[in-house]
């Protein structure tokens, strides 16, 4: 099989790549920050029902030269998932543009350079529908975020400057080499240990009560495990080069119709999840003291839908419903012990 490196392999989307890429019989290396989180990722995977044994390590950062090129030697296939997303917004929107931006070049270049046959990006639908104002139409692959747009953080500029980048090296200089790319919405599905995604972190918290109603906000959904699926489904498909396709299970969902969905699957377990919708003006007075209430303003009411058509007919991909997705996200966090 073939030899494929996954960059982040500790984090979320990262993880349930490396569990279906060994499953599948290839073998993995993985590249992590700091070499001291080898034995953490692996109990990850192995309890996750991974033979791990075959995995190997690699330091290297986004923002550093070094560990690269040693990274990639030899490689077939490069899935470059790694990227920065802080809990909260930057006061300065370059910590995240940049090294989104020049480790996505960092890894490409290494990648060229090493022969590599295809690069699968991980981008997002950051960098496609954001920054249109009020919009009831699908979003598609063929739109892009303006990263100049009303209300556009820095999270969307980063993941819209870093694919448009990634798109434009590998026609300039990329000698051959193939991209594809993914899109996921909201990702939800089943937590492997403590790093969570923002939507899974979002489950947590309507788990622990920490939020007392809530605010008229939309998100897409899609399940980690599915979006894995579309990796591996883009890294190998000839139809799949040149090409970038949406993750996302169906319609967005509100928070409350996700609130409704964990209370009516989880029973008593989900107790303290919110009953009520918490109405736009609320939201606006706590914005005046609430940095994650200002986030949200502009968003209220948004129902921002995303058409998964395309990689339902290129590459055959089935994603499971949002309410598995959501279900499996609660699910897990209570085996863990994380709520």
């Amino acid at each position: 099989m073939s030899k494929v490196l996954v960059t982040g392999g500790s984090g979320f989307v990262g993880s349930h790549v490396i569990l279906q890429l060994l499953a599948a019989g290839h073998d993995v290396r993985t590249t992590v920050r700091n070499l001291a989180r080898e034995p953490e990722v692996r109990a990850t995977l192995a309890a996750a029902g991974a033979d791990a044994e075959g995995l190997s390590f690699f330091a290297a950062d986004l923002e550093k030269d070094e560990g690269w090129a040693e990274a990639v030697a030899d490689c077939d296939y490069v899935h470059h998932v790694a990227s920065p997303f802080p809990p909260a917004q930057p006061k300065d929107e370059q910590e995240l543009i940049r090294p989104a931006r020049e480790g996505t070049l960092r890894v490409l270049r290494a990648a060229r350079d090493a022969g590599v046959k295809r690069v699968v990006v991980t981008s997002s639908f950051a960098a496609i529908g954001y920054g249109h104002g009020q919009r009831d139409t699908l979003y598609t692959e063929a739109d892009w975020t303006n990263p100049d747009g009303p209300s556009v953080q820095p999270y969307m500029q980063s993941k819209t400057l870093a694919e448009r980048a990634a798109w434009d090296f590998v026609a300039r200089e990329g000698n051959g080499m193939e991209l594809a790319v993914v899109n996921p919405v909201g990702i939800f599905g089943p937590a492997l240990n403590g790093d969570l995604s923002t939507s899974v972190f979002l489950v947590r918290s309507m788990l622990e009560g920490k939020m007392p109603g809530t605010p008229r906000l939309y998100l897409g959904v899609v399940d980690v495990r599915d979006v894995a699926d579309l990796h591996l489904r883009a890294m190998t498909d000839p139809a799949a080069a040149g090409e970038r396709f949406l993750a996302v299970a169906g319609e967005a969902v509100s928070f409350h119709q996700m609130a409704t969905v964990l209370r009516e699957r989880l029973g008593p377990a989900a107790a303290k999840v919110p009953r009520r919708e918490l109405p736009d003006w609320l939201i606006r007075l706590l914005a005046l003291f609430n940095p994650l209430a200002r986030e949200a303003v502009p968003r209220l009411g948004i129902k921002a839908s995303a058409s998964n058509a395309k990689a339902r007919r290129v590459l055959g991909w089935t994603p499971r419903s949002n309410e598995e997705a959501i279900v499996a996200s609660a699910e897990s966090l209570i085996a863990l012990g994380l709520v």
